[in-house]
């Protein structure tokens, strides 16, 4: 064969080569990039939720919140526009509790002068459908303070067996049970009703003022400031609010949006605020976006305790924003507060009790 077709040959076959790992170069990068988006499917949407979602409507009636040390009660109801009973309403402080027993303690503490009754739901089961110690059963004693004002209900939890099974539905249930339980534990009309998770704790000059105010709003949001693994680490104040409702024949405990009232900077959010890393494995799999565990290394001890005392999302996702500038703000770790002011005051008197609440305190133990 002549010199020069011999070389055609090997330029057509080095170029057939050349194409064919450039094809297969870029299917695999093209695969890398299917898996890159399918594992960080939620955290990609995210970065674009401007883009395809709005945000929820702001309260139209956002009332200032007055409060001091020493200010009288009459006073405090005419600066918010009410008058002051003649005798407090009852409060009923409702949750469905899972396994927060140390921020339950700060919350019944705080609020036992001005509570009636704590009424307590728990199952047997996470919203996601794990089997689960009966912890406030089994830690009862714990809270022999309250005992006189408790009223516990269980609800029979439901396993999860396959694939269809909803936290949000099984939620959803769990709050219609505890309408049901409150009415055994004796609400009435006119009563002042709590409804929000054990980690949304209203600050006690909230309820007071609630419970001694005429012509207050029948139901009301209340703000949270929100903070996360401990009260070092602030972030903005949070969308969900807990709310306050007197009582009517019409009330239902529902965690959710319910009116366009808001009360200014009434309580204290403390998320995945917990002693121990193996509270935080376990809420992490049993809240209702245990889906966000997207691998087997996020329940690992080490990074979850790395997160905790650098301020960064335990589950890698993007800050819950929708316009592009709140979402930039917010990227990157919480910033550290030095400051134990104005946190609950039952957190204070048992500082040593509740170290790894306070500025400082990020080590946990592995529980």
């Amino acid at each position: 064969m002549p010199d020069h077709r011999m070389a055609s040959s090997s330029r057509q076959t080095s170029r057939r080569i050349s194409r064919d790992f450039r094809r297969m170069l870029l299917l695999i990068i093209g695969s890398v990039c299917v898996a890159a988006i399918i594992v960080n499917a939620e955290k990609i949407s995210y970065l674009f939720r401007p883009l395809w979602d709005t945000p929820p409507l702001p309260f139209e009636h956002y009332l200032p919140h007055y409060y001091a040390e020493n200010v009288s009660m009459d006073h405090l109801c005419r600066l918010h526009g009410w008058s002051l009973r003649s005798e407090p309403r009852r409060v009923f402080d409702a949750i469905i509790f899972s396994n927060e027993l140390d921020l339950l303690e700060i919350r019944w503490k705080e609020l036992y002068p001005y509570v009636t009754k704590f009424v307590i739901l728990e199952s047997n089961a996470t919203f996601t459908g794990i089997p689960k110690p009966l912890f406030f059963v089994e830690n009862r004693k714990r809270f022999a303070f309250a005992e006189g004002k408790i009223a516990h209900g269980l609800f029979p939890g439901r396993l999860a067996t396959h694939r269809s099974h909803e936290p949000f539905k099984v939620e959803a249930q769990q709050r219609l049970a505890m309408n049901h339980l409150l009415r055994l534990a004796g609400i009435a009309p006119g009563d002042l009703l709590i409804v929000g998770d054990t980690d949304e704790i209203p600050t006690p000059h909230t309820i007071k003022l609630l419970q001694w105010c005429e012509e207050i709003p029948p139901v009301l949001h209340l703000e949270m400031k929100n903070f996360v693994y401990s009260f070092e680490f602030q972030e903005d104040y949070t969308n969900w609010h807990p709310t306050a409702h007197v009582f009517s024949q019409w009330t239902q405990y529902r965690h959710s949006r319910q009116t366009d009232v808001l009360l200014a900077d009434s309580g204290w959010h403390c998320s995945f605020c917990f002693r121990y890393i193996s509270e935080f494995v376990f809420k992490m799999q049993a809240y209702s976006h245990a889906e966000r565990v997207r691998r087997k290394d996020f329940l690992d001890h080490s990074r979850i305790q790395k997160k905790i005392c650098d301020g960064d999302d335990l589950f890698d996702m993007l800050p819950e924003e929708y316009t592009f500038k709140n979402l930039i703000k917010r990227l990157g770790s919480l910033p550290r507060s030095a400051s134990a002011v104005h946190v609950p005051a039952y957190v204070i008197q048992n500082a040593d009790k509740f170290r790894y609440l306070l500025p400082g305190g990020c080590t946990r133990s592995p529980g």
